[in-house]
């Protein structure tokens, strides 16, 4: 029997560790760069999900305050595995981009030279350009089937780009239109096709277990725990070093952060910036975009650029430790209540957005989800491109190294069927080359 008509195995949870840990040292691109490396491994080359799964799942984590890539990442992890998955998926996945970016602000606050770092990752930069445009091509072509839901994808990126509408008002207006739509024109949006088929071709997928049912017991389980775990590292920072330490004042702040920034990085950058540099002036705006830049470079999702602003915020405002020990800490808490919630949010929604997928009523909603959802990565991938460009500005000068390599990675994955690993060596080695001999 042919090999692609019949389900592949479940993936062992071995199996699924080697490819979260892979990912987490691939991973680049902010949220729209990983979401595309996400859905070519594990949909397209794995079948370890179905196109309709994975965009069901993407629709609930960008529903969520926090880093909808890493969010993602767990939820995929916990359909697969449960909840040692989920916990598996979600650390790893930021996991090389933690001890990363702390070498890198250690180096940036000794005063130490990062110029060849920085050259290493310049050609990753239009490897991400093309892997994030190849991913809008790819979850465009299959999400827009109709008239109407290039329309809504089309409103979405209008909405988010140019009137920098609110994402969740946007989604939710989305959400409206397919329910209102799929009574009225049911043909515009069209059900998703639910279990057996990939839409990758017609190869099948992988036939998972039943997911977990959500309960009463289960919700207050997993809160009691995510919560306990949340909030005792930061009380301990208040009671061993001070209520009015830069520690317990990170944990407070960036957990707020946490609580109420939706629409991934690119959301909550301006509100830490602002409060960061304007408010506590833990830093200046300058070492703010230090960070940015570094956290653009690195594997793992882009909001690890707050964990530079633990460390540099705390190894400027010390206290008693030494500066080293102070922005170790000050990295290590604010990453915690950063990425510790999202366990929460992840692990408490999922079973109850699992059962939504067993509804048909509401395949016409979500179907306008996902088309608004195209939008909004579109948004992303068009964000990253100009800032990659015109590096200093629209005003500034043209990246023409930049363009010319993105356009060659783009056609040599599209074309030439380049995985993700050869096109980002190769752009790095190009970006390499272009730094040694200019």
């Amino acid at each position: 029997m042919d090999p692609a008509s019949t389900p592949p195995p479940v993936p062992s949870f071995a199996e699924a560790l080697r490819f979260w840990w892979k990912l987490g040292w691939i991973s680049f691109g902010g949220p729209a760069g990983q979401i595309a490396i996400m859905h070519k491994e594990l949909v397209e080359k794995r079948r370890w999900l179905g196109e309709e799964h994975f965009l069901h799942a993407l629709n609930f984590c960008m529903l969520l305050p926090g880093p909808e890539a890493q969010q993602l990442a767990t939820y995929l992890g916990w359909r697969l595995h449960g909840a040692r998955g989920g916990i598996a998926a979600g650390v790893l996945f930021v996991l090389p981009s933690m001890f990363i970016l702390f070498g890198l602000s250690w180096l940036y606050m000794a005063g130490g030279e990062v110029r060849w770092i920085q050259g290493i990752f310049y050609g990753l930069i239009p490897a991400v350009i093309a892997i994030v445009l190849s991913a809008v091509k790819r979850i465009g072509s299959k999400a827009l089937k109709t008239p109407a839901l290039w329309s809504i994808a089309l409103l979405a990126f209008v909405a988010i780009y140019f009137f920098k509408l609110p994402f969740v008002g946007i989604i939710l207006t989305a959400a409206l239109a397919g329910f209102i739509g799929g009574r009225k024109w049911p043909k515009q949006f069209p059900a998703g096709k639910g279990h057996g088929k990939s839409d990758v071709g017609d190869a099948p997928f992988v036939e998972l277990p039943p997911s977990p049912r959500a309960s009463w017991r289960r919700s207050f389980t997993v809160s009691a725990i995510c919560l306990t775990l949340w909030w005792l590292p930061v009380l301990a920072c208040g009671v061993l070093l001070g209520w009015e330490g830069i520690h317990f004042l990170q944990g407070l702040f960036f957990s707020k952060a946490a609580l109420v920034t939706f629409g991934g990085a690119y959301a909550v950058l301006p509100y830490v910036a602002q409060m960061a540099v304007e408010h506590y002036k833990w830093l200046g705006q300058r070492q703010m975009m230090a960070g940015l830049g570094l956290a653009e470079t690195t594997p793992g999702p882009l909001i690890m650029v707050l964990q530079f602003v633990g460390f540099v915020a705390a190894w400027q405002n010390p206290g008693d430790l030494p500066p080293l020990a102070a922005g170790a800490l000050g990295a290590a808490i604010t990453t915690w209540v950063t990425f510790l919630p999202c366990f929460l949010f992840v692990f408490l929604g999922a079973p109850h957005v699992e059962g939504l997928r067993e509804r048909p009523a509401l395949a016409s909603t979500l179907t306008a989800i996902t088309a608004a959802v195209v939008g909004v990565i579109l948004n992303l991938a068009l964000w990253f491109a100009l800032h990659a460009l015109w590096p200093e500005g629209r005003s500034g000068k043209f990246d023409a190294f930049v363009a010319v390599v993105a356009v060659a990675a783009w056609l040599a994955m599209e074309r030439f069927k380049a995985g993700v690993i050869p096109t980002l060596a190769a752009c790095a080695l190009l970006g390499m080359l272009w730094k040694v001999a200019i």
